[in-house]
């Protein structure tokens, strides 16, 4: 019986104009929308978490199951959507939240409100702290890049269009906004800096990164992973200037209102993309 031909990576790549495209192309407006998705990643979750005091333990199962909800729809798509690989983005932005929360934050006055002892139900939190969060997941996210790298499939986003690269990818993007968000929480509660003080430096950052893409030997696929993972920082920071009170720097602008608007910000780049998608398609 004649064996079932295995497609690989490198075999996809080759032939690629056959194949639909799962994920975006990197440009400008695919950065704004990573950090508006991100920024709402961070006041939604803390909108469940903490002001509907739901807690973290909670919170952190239920977006867990949203994003696999999300992810499996993105999965099952034959073709790149917009709606579908945002809504992916902003499932692991505001799980990551969450899950950054349980594991570093605990029951103490420091993470609660004034007068509450306890939030939401289940446990409060592993309360390992930001640095030794930071650890823990940027260790799982080396070893999902040494899984993908000897698994010898692309890191190039625009040209995964296979089911294991995807899941691989999706697998770094969950690890690496939880991460994001421990090293914003860092910044914003711990460096001293603040939140806006936490927002400059990431930005500063990721302007030396742009400085380095003219670089010949700084790989841009490594660019690109380490921006990705700084969007977050930026995104924390940015969220959490957004809806903390003024005493503690930010504008008290709540996380009910400042989820809203970023959701009718992030609504309006998705519906502006596919329409961009569905004019290069026909062209």
């Amino acid at each position: 019986m004649q064996q079932p031909e295995v497609l690989t990576d490198h075999d996809v790549a080759s032939s690629k104009k056959s194949v639909m495209k799962k994920l975006p192309e990197v440009t400008l407006a695919f950065w704004v929308m990573k950090v508006a998705a991100t920024t709402l990643g961070e006041t939604a979750g803390d909108l469940f978490s903490q002001t509907l005091k739901l807690g973290y333990f909670l919170t952190t199962i239920a977006l867990f199951l949203i994003f696999v909800v999300t992810l499996v729809v993105q999965l099952r798509s034959s073709r790149y959507n917009p709606f579908f690989y945002w809504t992916v983005i902003l499932s692991t932005s505001m799980a990551g939240t969450t899950m950054s929360d349980f594991m570093n934050r605990d029951a103490s006055s420091k993470y609660l409100s004034v007068g509450a002892t306890s939030l939401g139900w289940g446990p409060q939190g592993l309360g390992l702290g930001y640095p030794s969060g930071a650890a823990i997941l940027l260790s799982i996210l080396v070893v999902i890049f040494a899984v993908w790298r000897l698994s010898g499939m692309t890191f190039q986003i625009r040209d995964i269009v296979t089911f294991r690269g995807e899941a691989l990818f999706w697998s770094a993007i969950l690890v690496s906004n939880t991460l994001g968000t421990s090293m914003g929480d860092f910044l914003s509660d711990s460096s001293g800096l603040g939140y806006a003080g936490g927002a400059l430096l990431v930005t500063g950052a990721l302007l030396v990164l742009v400085a380095l893409m003219k670089v010949p030997v700084v790989p841009n696929v490594l660019l690109f992973w380490i921006a990705f993972v700084l969007t977050r920082p930026l995104g924390a920071t940015a969220g959490d200037f957004l809806t903390k009170p003024a005493a503690k720097g930010g504008l008290d602008l709540g996380t009910a209102g400042s989820s809203a608007v970023l959701l009718a910000v992030l609504l309006g780049l998705m519906a502006y993309a596919h329409v961009q998608e569905r004019a290069a398609t026909t062209a």
